[in-house]
């Protein structure tokens, strides 16, 4: 795994330093709701999946970083990873998620998925990257089109959250419609 530099942000692998942040991102509740995870997380959970990241052959993960502020340190503000990587198909999945509303909006996660899907077709030679995205989610739905994915398909009524069932809408984008 590479860093990836942006213009506002950078993409770096997971590290060990980055335990807190990601417990943190990972226990918030909106960020829960909008990727659909019903479960609490603990320390020992999210150093384990640090630890994993490094070794699986089947992801490419990133934290997502704001450059150094005035004391010198990078501010932590989400995570990209494709995962599910399918070599023989050469296809796989890729998920972001910012860890606090005060970064959402900004085009941080715009940034980091354009760094990430490049990263995907041009170094993992991969042909087609796919994601799901729940139905109460206008706005990622919007960033996703505007990225270039396609809708595919709806998973009807696969998330029970607070009382209701959501659609998740399959979207994916081929390596040919990429810029």
């Amino acid at each position: 795994m590479t860093r990836l530099q942006g213009e506002r942000i950078f993409l770096r692998p997971h590290e060990m330093r980055d335990k807190q942040a990601l417990l943190e991102g990972a226990n918030e509740p909106e960020g829960a709701r909008l990727t659909g995870t019903h479960a609490t997380f603990m320390l020992p959970q999210i150093e384990g999946y640090i630890a994993r990241n490094s070794s699986d052959e089947r992801r490419a993960g990133w934290v997502i970083c704001l450059p150094d502020d005035t004391a010198g340190q990078e501010t932590v503000v989400g995570e990209v990873v494709i995962n599910e990587i399918d070599t023989d198909n050469r296809s796989a999945n890729i998920r972001i998620a910012l860890f606090n509303a005060r970064y959402f909006g900004q085009g941080y996660g715009s940034e980091a998925l354009r760094l990430a899907i490049d990263y995907g077709f041009k170094t993992l030679k991969l042909h087609r990257i796919s994601l799901g995205v729940y139905d109460f989610n206008p706005r990622a739905i919007h960033v996703y089109e505007k990225l270039g994915f396609k809708r595919e398909g709806v998973f009807r009524d696969s998330l029970f959250w607070e009382g209701a069932f959501h659609d998740e809408h399959r979207m994916a984008i081929l390596e040919s419609e990429w810029e």
